[in-house]
């Protein structure tokens, strides 16, 4: 059997924040703000790979008024949902995302997000790819106060 996951997540950016992809840090200026760490991409995979599993999703799991996962390691919850995810005897096959913010650009480093997502989600890093796209100066993605990112995956029962 095999089963589809779709992840989104939205966060505005702020002063004093870390700017997160993945578990990877980039220089900014204005980091996501959010309940954990904010890392947007690594929200979107953990949702994406929990709903393949049928097994909810990251605010029923972690959920934002709970202190306990106040400014949590995003990478830390996703490889959470991960061993729930296999414990259900799921694996995973491949991970495609797509970032969309305005800066920074992301394939500077768009391989070392590849790299921490395959880590964490013990994948070969071919089997993840990551866009990024601009928001074209519209809305608030493209006036750069916000940053998007959408996880697509493929799960098989092992």
């Amino acid at each position: 059997m095999i089963r589809v996951g779709l992840g989104e997540d939205l966060h505005r950016l702020v002063r004093g924040r870390r700017f997160l992809l993945g578990g990877v840090e980039f220089p900014s200026r204005r980091g996501e703000l959010g309940h954990s760490d904010g890392d947007v991409l690594a929200h979107a995979v953990t949702d994406a790979i929990l709903g393949a599993a049928g097994l909810g999703d990251m605010g029923a799991i972690f959920p934002p008024a709970d202190a306990a996962w106040k400014d949590a390691d995003s990478m830390i919850l996703l490889r959470t949902a991960f061993e729930r995810v296999k414990k259900s005897g799921w694996r995973l096959v491949n991970l495609d995302c797509v970032v969309s913010c305005e800066k920074p650009k992301l394939l500077p480093r768009r391989d070392l997000i590849r790299a921490s997502l395959a880590r964490t989600l013990e994948l070969d890093p071919a089997a993840v790819f990551v866009k990024g796209k601009t928001g074209e100066g519209l809305g608030p993605i493209g006036k750069g106060r916000a940053v998007a990112a959408r996880a697509v995956c493929l799960l098989e029962k092992s």
